[in-house]
C-alpha cells in the first residue's frame, strides 16, 4: 500500500495527513499524539475514525498542523483521518457518515464591526 494524503480543515487549522500501514502510531508535528495533545479528549477525537472503523493498530499517520488552537486541529485531523480511510475502502463510509466525520464544519469566527467591542458586544453605554 503507498502513503496516503489527505487534508482536513476546521476553523483556522489545516491538517495534512500521510496515512501507511503500520502499528497505530500517530505522529503530529513530529511529536508523538500523546505528548502534543495534553487532554484525553483531543486524544479520542482523532482516533475516533479508527475506533468506528476497527483499524486501530493498522495504520500509521504522520500529520503537519498548523493554524488555529489544539480543538480545532484535533478535529482537522480527525477529518483528514477520515476521508483517508474512505479512500482506502469505500465501506468504511458506512460507519464514518452517520457520526458526522467526513462532514467539513462550515462555522467560522465572526468578524469584529467597527464602532464595536467585538463582533456583537458594544462599547459600554455611559449615560452621564
Amino acid at each position: 500500500m503507498e502513503t496516503i494524503h489527505k487534508i482536513g480543515r476546521r476553523k483556522k487549522a489545516i491538517a495534512r495527513i500521510y496515512l501507511s500501514e503500520g502499528k497505530g502510531e500517530v505522529m503530529v508535528n513530529g511529536k508523538d499524539a500523546g505528548v502534543y495533545f495534553t487532554t484525553a479528549q483531543l486524544l479520542y477525537k482523532i482516533n475516533q475514525p479508527f475506533l468506528l472503523t476497527s483499524t486501530e493498530e493498522t495504520y500509521n499517520v504522520k500529520v503537519n498542523v498548523l493554524g488555529g488552537g489544539i480543538t480545532g486541529q484535533a478535529e482537522a485531523i480527525r477529518l483528514a483521518i477520515s476521508r483517508a480511510l474512505c479512500h482506502i475502502d469505500i465501506e468504511h463510509r458506512g460507519a464514518l457518515k452517520p457520526e458526522g466525520l467526513l462532514t467539513r464544519d462550515p462555522r467560522m469566527v465572526e468578524r469584529k464591526k467597527f464602532g464595536q467591542k467585538k463582533a456583537r458586544k458594544k462599547f459600554q453605554f455611559s449615560k452621564r
